[in-house]
């Protein structure tokens, strides 16, 4: 039966109590589900009105279980990075990935043993991968010495309001990016045309319990007036 906690209409609730979930009943999510989540979502704003996504509903199970191994094998990576100290593909580099360093990727990739919290997300009710066409992208930072981050203006808050819409139905779900460490495989996967790169794949379905509270840093911690290190902003 669908937690009434996580069907909500009020604005503000869900956006206080949508976080990543990655356990789901199973009840399935049917493609007209994902059409209503789609119709909303679909409003989200783009750099330009480009609207540059496109959505790939994975239904079959071998796709599901490939996209789940790419997922898997990136967060054996993830893992590996974060064991050794460092931030993940951290870009503490001047606004770059400086690399691995000591840390075998390719060991780490070979490692046994399953990863079920990310494995799973190729077997979610529902997995879409969301795909976005590059020359619809504006990077205004491209020019800049670090890494770009401004293009995803275009893609994320698109791949947000799904999860936000996926709320109406009474679902949830989980946004990852690992499987972009391997966006060429997944591209070939899908038989996407040049031009195209993934922004995230997205599990949905109905949560196994949905939160009604989320941890966040209060508004003083990190907005400030005037300056950086201004006045901590208070109402």
């Amino acid at each position: 039966m669908s937690d009434p906690a996580a069907r909500t209409t009020d604005l503000e609730t869900a956006l206080r109590t949508t976080g990543a979930i990655r356990n789901f009943t199973d009840r399935p999510v049917t493609h007209e589900d994902v059409v209503r989540i789609l119709d909303v979502a679909r409003f989200a704003p783009s750099g330009g009105n480009q609207q540059g996504w496109h959505v790939v509903l994975v239904d079959h199970p071998a796709t599901r279980a490939a996209l789940g191994e790419r997922i898997a094998r990136a967060a054996k990576e993830y893992m590996a990075l974060s064991r050794a100290g460092v931030r993940p593909f951290g870009l503490t580099d001047g606004g770059r990935w400086p690399g691995p360093g000591d840390v075998d990727l390719e060991a780490a990739r070979r490692e046994p043993g399953s990863h079920p919290g990310f494995e799973a997300i190729g077997q979610a009710p529902a997995v879409l991968v969301v795909l976005v066409e590059l020359g619809k992208l504006a990077a205004m930072d491209a020019e800049l010495d670090r890494h770009g981050v401004v293009a995803g203006a275009s893609i994320y808050p698109f791949c947000r309001d799904i999860l936000l819409a996926a709320r109406l139905l009474g679902l949830g779900g989980v946004m990852t990016t690992f499987a972009v460490r391997y966006e060429r495989e997944v591209l070939e996967l899908l038989e996407a045309p040049d031009g195209w790169a993934v922004a995230a794949v997205i599990a949905l379905g109905e949560p196994e319990h949905q939160p009604t509270k989320l941890t966040r840093n209060p508004v003083e911690t990190f907005a400030t007036v005037d300056r950086f290190d201004g006045p901590p902003a208070t109402a």
